[in-house]
């Protein structure tokens, strides 16, 4: 159902390579930390003031991994599907595995004090994940699905305002089944909608806006550059480039970027994109400027890692 999840992001220029990483793009240095990750054969590359930091990972619904509230320790979560963590990372919020009395489930987990709260979402056979969390970690946003003919179709999202701990389920009407769900800057809800994408209501699913032939999201993770000013898309078939850069002012393409990634979760920073690129038959986890240079290197992903479906969330320190 939510096999090719991936949650938030941004990415930074950094200093030359050293004579040791030349032809690499790895650019160590004595700030950078290395962070094993245990179940997925992954080493993460961190710097001291980097823009964003892994907060979790997992493959598929299978796995979940959780960074400790402090510290490089990543705790496996087993009872979950996915986890991320909230912007000002004082919330986790949790997609249980399994219903409960019949019903899908958001957990909130207060980082403090170690306290969860379960929050009813939707009731089976429907089922609420791809957690997306408001810019003022306020609300969280969960695309809901159903099962129909062997495949999980979008019908709707449900909204979950963290305060109140209350979940509200709306199913707009005409909806692409692919569809995933996530904030815009201003709050309002964004997700694929023919060949472009459509802005929708978050209090009752009412259409907004739709950016036609731009193409589709890059995913169910934050599109839109920190400052809110371009928004990523998989080009149209008729560019040559992949990777494509809106306006959301214009509703226009505004660029086109020449790199070919696998994935994209988020941005790294205003002018860098977090991708995992193919590399000598496997993949790596890049940082990309907006002409297609890989600047940094952040982990190496085994084939057989990659395949399983492997996800990562990212947040703002």
């Amino acid at each position: 159902m939510i096999a090719h999840i991936a949650v938030a992001l941004s990415l930074a220029l950094l200093a030359p390579a050293t004579p040791a990483a030349a032809g690499t793009a790895e650019l160590l240095t004595a700030q950078e930390d290395t962070l094993p990750l245990p179940g997925v054969s992954v080493k993460y590359q961190e710097k001291v003031g980097d823009p964003v930091r892994l907060s979790s990972y997992g493959l598929g619904t299978k796995s979940t991994f959780l960074r400790a509230k402090t510290g490089n320790t990543f705790v496996n979560q087993p009872t979950l599907s996915e986890a991320a963590v909230s912007p000002d990372a004082a919330t986790v919020a949790g997609v249980p595995k399994s219903y409960r009395a019949g019903y899908d489930s958001l957990l909130l987990t207060d980082r403090a004090s170690g306290q969860t709260r379960r929050v009813r979402t939707v009731k089976k056979p429907l089922a609420a994940s791809y957690i997306s969390w408001s810019r003022d970690g306020k609300r969280v946003a969960l695309t809901v699905e159903q099962k129909a003919g062997g495949k999980w179709r979008t019908v709707g999202f449900t909204v979950v305002d963290v305060v109140a701990g209350t979940a509200r389920t709306v199913r707009p009407a005409g909806l692409d089944e692919s569809a995933d769900f996530w904030w815009s800057p201003g709050g309002d809800l964004v997700a694929r909608f023919g060949d472009g994408l459509r802005t929708y209501r978050a209090s009752d699913g009412a259409a907004l806006r739709t950016f036609a032939g731009v193409g589709l999201p890059t995913g169910p993770e934050d599109a839109f550059s920190p400052s809110g000013s371009r928004l990523t898309t998989w080009c149209p078939t008729r560019f040559k480039e992949q990777l494509c850069l809106v306006n959301p002012a214009t509703g226009k393409i505004a660029g086109r970027v020449a790199v070919s990634p696998e994935m994209l979760w988020g941005w790294w920073d205003e002018s860098h994109v977090i991708a995992v690129m193919a590399h000598q038959g496997a993949y790596r986890l890049s940082v990309v400027d907006l002409t297609g240079k890989v600047t940094r290197v952040l982990a190496g992903i085994p084939s057989q890692t990659w395949k399983a479906s492997l996800w990562m969330t990212f947040r703002r320190p």
